[in-house]
């Protein structure tokens, strides 16, 4: 028992851990001991690589912070940040993000974790955002709204924005639609600037 207390307590102080984690602070511990430690409920296994301790206390915090470790680089975006920023109406449960690396989902005991690419030279527009000892990296807003019409670049007319239910009112009042549009110069897509501009008219003029 005393054994099992100190490794949770050396670790969870990372959230989550990986197995070089492990290793580093524990070189003596092997996976036959993990495995037994899942078993008795002291861990949980997140991927084939990351653990947390199965006392800690999950929230959205928690699960951006994992969602950056278990896939890096990462950061978050999509569904997810638009749910997080209330532009969409819709409370969403998995965590979407965006990566350079290829596509991905990470099915786990704590939901789904997808992870859609992007090619390096737009890897940009997201912050760290520090909560309490947590520290977790999510797009801005206005690269929220590039990084979702990119990933689903069959909306393009008024029509298809309304699908989506925008907040139109939020984004109008808290977007920096000078942002927007300097981030919208590194595309290289006409089609997709076209789109992007047809929805800075849609929210802000239509």
């Amino acid at each position: 028992m005393a054994r099992i207390l100190n490794f949770i307590k050396t670790l969870q102080k990372n959230i989550i851990f990986s197995k070089r984690d492990i290793k580093k602070a524990f070189p003596d511990i092997y996976p036959a001991r993990l495995t037994e430690w899942q078993k008795a409920g002291y861990l949980k296994k997140i991927t084939n690589n990351f653990y947390i301790s199965s006392d800690l206390v999950i929230n959205e915090q928690v699960l951006f912070l994992i969602s950056n470790k278990i896939y890096d680089p990462s950061y978050v975006s999509l569904e997810t940040a638009l749910s997080y920023y209330g532009l969409i109406p819709e409370q969403v449960f998995n965590v979407t993000c965006i990566s350079t690396n290829r596509i991905k989902t990470f099915k786990t005991v704590l939901g789904n974790f997808t992870f859609k690419r992007v090619p390096l030279e737009l890897y940009f527009g997201y912050k760290t955002i520090k909560c309490g000892q947590l520290n977790f990296k999510i797009a801005d807003k206005e690269k929220t709204i590039l990084d979702y019409f990119y990933q689903h670049r069959h909306l393009r007319t008024k029509t298809d924005f309304e699908s989506v239910r925008l907040n139109r009112e939020e984004l109008q009042n808290t977007l920096d639609k000078q942002k927007l549009e300097q981030y919208l110069t590194k595309y290289r897509s006409k089609t997709f600037v076209r789109t992007i501009n047809k929805l800075i008219k849609y929210i802000y003029h239509d």
